[in-house]
């Protein structure tokens, strides 16, 4: 189980990574691309979150905003 939160974190890393790609090219929230790795962020965060819990039964120090469409 430890190398499933290990595997999640670096998929999440990878997302983390992605995102910030998306987004410093400018192109804006409503772009195609930032939206994708914004959705691919958010799965990658949830799949680690849970594989920690899994693992070690811990809790992460932050969670997932609302979804609402007013904060963009």
């Amino acid at each position: 189980m430890a190398n499933d939160a290990r595997n999640t974190l670096n998929s999440l890393v990878a997302a983390l990574e992605r995102h910030y790609e998306a987004i410093s090219s400018g192109r804006g929230g409503e772009d195609p691309a930032v939206m994708a790795t914004y959705e691919h962020l958010k799965t990658a965060f949830l799949d680690y979150e849970e594989a920690v819990s899994d693992a070690f039964g811990e809790v992460l120090p932050m969670e997932l905003a609302e979804d609402d469409e007013d904060w963009s």
